[in-house]
């Protein structure tokens, strides 16, 4: 059976952007399952006592149904750097449990801390999170990402970020880049030099 995971952020004692995991996961159910009845995360997300004052990721497995829910405090991983890899077949456009292809593609970072991937000549998406570059204080973000994250997502509706077609010789135009998924925000995000996108 083909799974598919939601990792929803538990911060300051709320479940962050659960509405929109919500239309994600459902949307997912209907699509791959044809699952007529919603499906209320937060319904199901008890995080347990000793987590509470935490920032905790919450990973639900699903597929019709809900499969297995996990909780465990999260800390942000440092990013510094990231190493272009190309790849024209990939396909990632549902949050599959299945990542074998992404990890694949992570190998070949040589010496960075994670990969950028290139799309038919466009920039996409790292191996677990979405991109944004910060031009004369905007932010912007590829046009056609592997993965429309929920963090991403949020921030198009509210006019943070500007989707733009993107190619790596654009990245001399940028200031900054910084990742971007559920459980990390612009804010906290740590910056990634140009420079360090090789």
């Amino acid at each position: 059976m083909c799974l598919f995971i939601e990792t929803i952020c538990y911060e300051h004692g709320q479940l962050q952007l659960i509405d929109l995991h919500n239309s994600r996961c459902n949307r997912t159910r209907n699509h791959f399952f044809g699952a007529g009845t919603d499906l209320h995360l937060e319904l199901f997300l008890s995080v347990p006592t000793h987590l509470l004052d935490k920032t905790v990721k919450c990973r639900v497995t699903y597929g019709r149904e809900i499969v297995s829910i996990e909780f465990e405090p999260y800390q942000i991983k440092p990013v510094r750097s990231l190493q272009l890899v190309q790849d024209n077949t990939i396909d990632y456009a549902f949050k599959f449990a299945d990542r074998s292809i992404l990890s694949q593609l992570y190998q070949l970072r040589g010496q960075a801390d994670d990969i950028l991937i290139i799309k038919d000549g466009f920039i996409t998406d790292t191996s677990y999170a979405n991109i944004i570059l910060r031009k004369y204080g905007a932010w912007y973000s590829p046009q056609n990402p592997l993965l429309k994250g929920i963090r991403l997502e949020s921030y198009l509706r509210e006019n943070r970020v500007t989707p733009a077609l993107l190619r790596p010789d654009d990245l001399s135009h940028f200031s900054e880049a910084r990742i971007i998924n559920a459980m990390i925000s612009i804010e906290n995000s740590p910056v990634i030099p140009i420079e360090k996108i090789i």
